[in-house]
């Protein structure tokens, strides 16, 4: 889908900005599962990239793409209450990284620096910018979709597939 190709552009760009601004404030390494615990909502844009993700995978990799349908699978069936704990299903126990990274949500893409919530607050990871004032963390504010293309290809999707709504990581890699 070329317009989410240009999406994952500007949001990866905007994180290259973020982290380059927020230097060693931002603690974020591959390993760090901090922000890949819980089950959490994602767009049915985050739902499609994730699909064509493990349809790659299991092209390059079948086993491994198993393995993360079995572990999506698992987390589905758990009770809420335990799926808040659970690793996500694309997150490989052994190695601490993710199975599907170049398709990960745009959740995911954030995760780390300061980013504006729909509430207005700043959020940030709770083991990034650790004695930072707030100064230093509003400097580093990452600026996520400033022309609102997520949205108009969010809008596309739900009208072209029918699917609408929120779902999450291991409903869409359980299925």
């Amino acid at each position: 889908m070329r317009g989410d190709d240009v999406l994952i552009q500007i949001v990866d760009a905007a994180f290259a900005d973020a982290a380059r601004k927020s230097g060693a404030w931002l603690l974020c390494r591959p390993g760090c599962t901090q922000c890949c615990m819980g089950e959490f909502k994602i767009t049915q844009l985050d739902a499609a990239r994730l699909r064509r993700g493990l349809a790659d995978l299991s092209q390059r990799d079948p086993e491994r793409a198993e393995r993360v349908r079995h572990r999506a699978r698992e987390t589905a069936a758990l009770e809420q209450c335990l799926a808040d704990e659970a690793p996500c299903p694309a997150l490989d126990p052994e190695s601490g990284t993710c199975d599907l990274y170049a398709a990960r949500p745009i959740t995911c893409r954030v995760f780390g620096p300061p980013v504006r919530c729909e509430s207005d607050d700043l959020g940030v990871c709770e083991l990034c910018f650790a004695g930072a004032t707030q100064a230093e963390i509003e400097a580093c504010e990452m600026q996520v979709d400033p022309d609102g293309l997520e949205l108009a290809l969010l809008d596309e999707l739900e009208e072209s597939t029918g699917r609408r709504g929120e779902t999450t990581v291991a409903l869409v890699l359980g299925a």
